[in-house]
């Protein structure tokens, strides 16, 4: 057997597009209603120039729209901040030089910090691309000392806008992001359930429904320590979504699905699932609110490669595409940024995404130029509406987001001063290009070796959990709160065994991974979560009694 995997460059699925998500229409009307103010105000005062620095903090409302509102206060307040922070570290550079090599230099040692730290805090969708997209562009915008603190406080005041446009829907729907969430964890639940545990392919169904459970379980712990019967019901129906995953064969799928359907409507889940909680225990969640978080550091020390990558990516497009003259060539580092994923082969399907998303995106931006130039108005109508249309498809496919990116970003650079069409387009093709070629070749080049470290780490933790629980489980009177925390340690685990196994499978001469192993570790720590559910009654403990999951023991 080789001592290194290889793998091939597939365009197959790249651009097929998928479902839209459930609340695709949520970002897309919220960066609507967190652009439009601003801009028709500088509209009105006859000030579209300093429509990028507000963009910059309105740009936040596309951020934390999974999380509880709780989560999401904190979780925009720190998007805001680091947004007008890395826009105050651009605008200084800008003012102290113009040399564009330093510039380059500095928007990809940002980029790579960006990307970092968006990875390490899972900030989720658009992660670290609005970001770079922003400073990157401002280091290129013409900027004295003394108008730096003014521009960075409209960015700062946009971006207080934008929070109170994240939070608002939380006045009508408080806990629509856990309803949500619990709702997918059924529906994983109930596709595994449909297998009855034994169909090809139910593996992968299982570890998907795990990941789901899991990420519901962390929405829920998110929320905050002050429970209320909302919430405590939601915790009910993940009981249901676990038992399904400690025995399939005896849960009928489709009341997982009903339960589904009933969380995303608007009525109240006092009614949906089961009235008691049958371990008594609620899953110790309580206890779980207690635990401390790893510190940022322990979670930016895995993601050195990465961040080399997006160093080295950025600052070579950026080089290369100054190379070609083009004076501006932030859009190459901006491209460059947005192609890093978790390992290569991820890299190159989102480097093919961008580059036709982008391609296409030059072409509307052609086509709507002329009406653009007809009046100040048109040309912010115009950015509103591509701005909708990129947060409604990127859900489709990166691809089909980029083609109202692309005119959007474009349409920006207007607000400051009318410039040559033709100019814009050829700088703009030229930049995609190298920027999507020099960045994928530094993935490739930058080779993730700590990949199969963490997957050595990541059956460690599986290990260690399911020892955990087999421990307890061999106990005369385990504690239920202690059971049920190993068992959540042990489904984290798992989780995270997966996601780190599929983001090494995509690496680029890797040694061999030890893909028995993951697959004997999933299915030793799946019984042991089964063994745990039926010890605390969730379960039944024959597979043969034609029981669902109405029949569960008290």
């Amino acid at each position: 057997m080789s001592s290194t995997t290889r793998h091939r460059l597939s365009l197959a699925g790249v651009l097929r597009l998928g479902r839209p998500s459930d609340i695709w229409f949520k970002p897309a009307l919220s960066a609507v209603a967190a652009v439009a103010p601003p801009n028709l105000a500088l509209l009105a005062l006859g000030r579209l120039d300093l429509a990028m620095y507000t963009m910059a903090g309105s740009l936040c409302a596309l951020y934390g729209h999974n999380r509880p509102y709780a989560a999401r206060a904190r979780a925009l307040a720190r998007v805001v901040l680091g947004m007008v922070g890395g826009l105050a570290v651009a605008l200084l550079a800008a003012s102290l030089t113009t040399d564009a090599v330093v510039l380059v230099t500095v928007g990809a040692l940002m980029a790579a910090v960006q990307k970092a730290v968006c990875d390490a805090t899972r900030i989720g969708p658009p992660g670290n691309v609005v970001l770079t997209f922003i400073s990157s562009a401002s280091l290129f915008a013409p900027q004295s000392l003394g108008q730096v603190p003014a521009h960075a406080g409209l960015a700062l005041a946009a971006g207080a806008w934008a929070w109170l446009v994240g939070m608002a829907p939380g006045l009508l729907r408080p806990h629509g992001p856990e309803r949500r969430a619990t709702a997918q964890a059924l529906d994983a639940a109930a596709a595994y359930a449909a297998t009855g545990g034994t169909a090809e392919g139910h593996a992968r169904a299982r570890a998907a429904s795990v990941t789901a459970v899991h990420a519901a379980w962390q929405s829920l712990l998110a929320a905050g320590a002050r429970p209320d019967r909302t919430r405590r019901t939601l915790e009910r129906l993940l009981i249901r979504a676990e038992v399904a995953l400690a025995a399939p064969a005896d849960t009928d799928p489709e009341r997982l699905r009903a339960w589904a359907r009933d969380l995303r409507g608007a009525g109240p889940v006092s009614g949906i699932g089961s009235p008691h909680d049958p371990t008594g225990e609620l899953l110790g969640v309580d206890t779980e609110l207690a635990l401390p978080r790893r510190p940022l550091r322990h979670r930016l020390a895995p993601l050195a490669p990465i961040a080399v990558r997006t160093a080295t990516g950025c600052a070579l497009a950026g080089y290369a595409s100054l190379a070609l003259g083009v004076g501006r060539p932030y859009w190459a580092l901006v491209t460059a940024a947005s192609l890093y994923q978790a390992n290569v082969t991820l890299t190159w399907s989102r480097g093919v995404q961008r580059v036709v998303g982008n391609l296409v995106g030059v072409l509307v931006f052609a086509a709507v130029t002329p009406l653009a130039q007809l009046h100040p108005a048109a040309l912010v109508l115009l950015c509103l509406a591509f701005n909708f249309g990129a947060e409604a498809l990127i859900s489709r496919n990166y691809w089909l987001g980029s083609v109202c990116v692309t005119p959007m970003a474009l349409l920006i650079t207007e607000f400051a001063r009318s410039q040559d069409p033709g100019r814009l387009i050829t700088e703009r093709i030229a930049d995609t290009l190298v920027g999507a070629l020099v960045g994928f070749v530094a993935a490739v080049a930058v080779t993730n070796r700590r990949a199969g470290d963490r997957i050595e780490h990541a059956l460690t933790t599986v290990e260690r959990a399911r020892e955990r629980a087999d421990r307890l489980l061999a106990e005369p009177h385990p504690q239920p709160r202690a059971l049920t925390t190993a068992g959540r340690d042990l489904t984290a685990a798992l989780a995270d065994l997966r996601a780190t196994a599929d983001a090494a499978s995509g690496e680029w001469w890797q040694r061999a991974l030890p893909t028995e192993r993951v697959v004997l570790a999933e299915q030793s720590g799946h019984r042991t979560l089964a063994a745990t559910a039926r010890h605390r009654g969730l379960a039944p403990l024959d597979h043969d009694t034609g029981r669902t999951t109405e029949d569960v023991r008290p």
